[in-house]
């Protein structure tokens, strides 16, 4: 369910944004920009009120909201080697941890926080932000791609166990052990998301042609899903429905695929004996004497609905959601704007538009267009919005001596000073929030 994509910059996308992110039950859209980060709610169509907006340090490029509570991540280009947790409503900081080389991409549920290097993993314990493990020297993974399930009594973390094919590593973050490794494509992973129970795993590979569902923690291939033929595509971003019966896709092309995920009942084509249904025995049986990569395109099914958007080549993030009782697609872009569209889970198609709202209100373009502006003869400033592939290279600032405690027996993760130290000094950090956290009587479980 929670999804989060750097959008780079690009013809066509909003100079203030950086990054987007849904949280895991798709309440609330986090945006990093230029001058902090915003939180959006999520929870109607017809408004989209702006709940926070955190201006502690400037071009954030990773924002991760906690549910709906008053935790936040917030990593920004200029430390980028410092992960900042935040109680936004209180306006203060929870603690703050710097890492051996820069962070790529963070995770959280309930029970767990992920921090994801190049090279490394870091899997803190989100109650007190204890570190718990340090998976050292895994598969060079320039772009931080992980997954973390929001089951937090079925925390499972994915991550590519290779970083020349497809295979999937499946972690127990819960229990620190090590699970299933997934053959899940020829070439390497793009993509990686878990339904909301934690029970399957939808993979795609940098082709993006192909899209795999396998059973968590079994490693099964469940469904497989064709994108397309035509065209390798990059794609940003895949998600779950709550209920785990589609899964939607967003790339750098201008569609949008959602896939039903139903097992095709043998007893229902025996039951109409049609044309069709004789013609797909055939093929059924046919593709048992068939090479392996033949039969298993006949087996492929498409898309079940689809979202033309009226751009090309921006990256966004998608989620599907519902929304006062109906359910919807959300798509986030580049651009700057969230996109509402209507889904038929009946009959499926062409998906409708209801709604386009603003992320960034109009005198804030006009501003920024000023200031471009008055900087063009000035010293030119490290573009915000560059994929991370190009940030990597950034030269970090060692973390502050006044605030950094030393390093920790595992793995070299250094802890910032906890501010205020009382958050911690009793059990979790308690955000007195819609009861969403903190979970203080499950987590024993």
């Amino acid at each position: 369910m929670e999804n989060q994509e750097t959008l780079p910059e690009g013809p066509g996308a909003h100079p203030q944004f950086i990054c987007a992110s849904f949280n895991q039950d798709t309440t609330s859209l986090s945006v990093g920009t230029k001058t902090g980060y915003r939180l959006f709610s999520v929870t109607t169509v017809d408004k989209l009120d702006c709940i926070h907006e955190g201006v502690e340090c400037p071009d954030v490029y990773i924002v991760e909201r906690l549910f709906s509570s008053s935790l936040v991540v917030v990593v920004s280009l200029s430390l980028p080697r410092r992960m900042n947790v935040y109680h936004f409503k209180k306006g203060t900081e929870i603690c703050n941890y710097s890492y051996s080389n820069n962070i790529l991409s963070v995770k959280l549920n309930r029970q767990r926080l992920v921090v994801c290097l190049e090279e490394s993993i870091y899997i803190h314990n989100i109650r007190d932000m204890k570190l718990l493990k340090t998976l050292l020297n895994t598969p060079v993974n320039p772009t931080g791609l992980c997954a973390l399930s929001v089951n937090h009594g079925n925390s499972f973390l994915a991550y590519p166990g290779s970083a020349t094919i497809g295979e999937i590593t499946l972690y127990d973050a819960n229990n620190l052990s090590t699970g299933t490794l997934i053959q899940a494509h020829d070439s390497p992973l793009a993509a990686l998301t878990f339904n909301a129970s934690g029970t399957k795993l939808a993979s795609a590979s940098e082709k993006g042609t192909v899209i795999r569902v396998f059973s968590v923690p079994e490693g099964q291939k469940l469904f497989e899903f064709r994108r397309g033929m035509k065209r390798y595509v990059s794609i940003s971003s895949l998600a779950f429905s709550a209920d785990a019966q589609f899964l939607c896709a967003s790339s750098n092309t201008e569609t949008v695929h959602i896939f039903k995920l139903e097992q095709h009942s043998p007893s229902q084509d025996e039951e109409s004996p049609t044309w069709s249904a004789y013609v797909g025995k055939m093929f059924t049986a046919a593709s048992t004497y068939l090479p392996t990569h033949v039969s298993d395109m006949m087996h492929q099914d498409r898309a079940f609905a689809t979202v033309r958007l009226n751009m090309f080549g921006l990256k966004n993030i998608c989620a599907l959601t519902t929304i006062q009782k109906l359910p919807r697609l959300l798509v986030a872009s580049s651009e700057g704007f969230l996109y509402i569209y209507n889904v038929d889970p009946q009959d499926g198609g062409e998906c409708v538009l209801v709604q386009k709202h603003r992320l960034f209100d109009s005198g804030e373009e006009q501003e920024e267009e000023k200031e471009e502006e008055n900087q063009e003869d000035g010293p030119q400033q490290q573009p915000a919005g560059q994929s991370y592939a190009a940030t990597v290279a950034l030269p970090s600032m060692p973390p502050s001596s006044t605030t950094l405690m030393g390093y920790s027996e595992d793995g070299g993760a250094q802890r910032g000073e906890v501010i205020p130290e009382h958050e911690f000094a009793e059990g979790p950090v308690c955000l007195d929030d819609e009861n969403e956290f903190p979970p203080v009587g499950n987590l024993s479980n």
